[in-house]
């Protein structure tokens, strides 16, 4: 699974210029807000700690994948001293039927703790899924949920991206803080 988790990475910046809202965009650079000074080890604790706080609030019996988060780019910046982190994981409901109670937790619950969602509807694929795009401006994570009801295990599809961190000085970017 780590080597799917990984191989991901090499979408995430498309997937991050398309994934951050309007409001996370409001102090961006090149896309992506500045997110603080961190240890892509810290930072990525941080997502674990983010997912599993959407993780609670979709509120039904089911199963979260277990993707770690990886660390990706920030567009035009350099990859040594910068980076983002990207969180892809999923959740399949205990029965099928919770998939819309799922979603509608989801979009009741996530203004409540902080988000601000800033796209809810059909996306344009062929299945025309539902999907909601929320912006956590203070913690400066962007999450895209989309609901996959015609799949062969109806589950929800969560990427969470966060903005730009930069590292402390005399440290680098590790690829891999697991």
């Amino acid at each position: 699974m780590k080597t799917r988790t990984r191989a991901s990475v090499l979408a995430v910046p498309l997937v991050l210029m398309t994934l951050t809202g309007c409001g996370m965009n409001e102090d961006k650079s090149d896309g992506a807000p500045f997110a603080g000074t961190s240890t892509s080890r810290e930072a990525s604790d941080r997502m674990k700690k983010i997912s599993s706080g959407v993780y609670d609030l979709i509120g039904v019996k089911g199963k979260a994948s277990e993707n770690l988060p990886s660390v990706t780019e920030c567009s035009g910046k350099d990859t040594k001293t910068h980076f983002s982190i990207f969180h892809p994981w999923s959740f399949t409901p205990a029965s099928a039927g919770d998939l819309d109670e799922a979603m509608a937790r989801l979009k009741r619950e996530l203004p409540k703790h902080g988000w601000k969602i800033v796209e809810y509807g059909p996306n344009t694929s062929k299945n025309k899924s539902l999907t909601l795009v929320a912006d956590n401006d203070n913690k400066k994570v962007s999450i895209r949920v989309i609901k996959m009801s015609k799949s062969d295990r109806p589950m929800l599809s969560l990427n969470l991206v966060s903005g730009c961190y930069k590292v402390p000085d005399g440290e680098e970017v590790d690829l891999y803080p697991s």
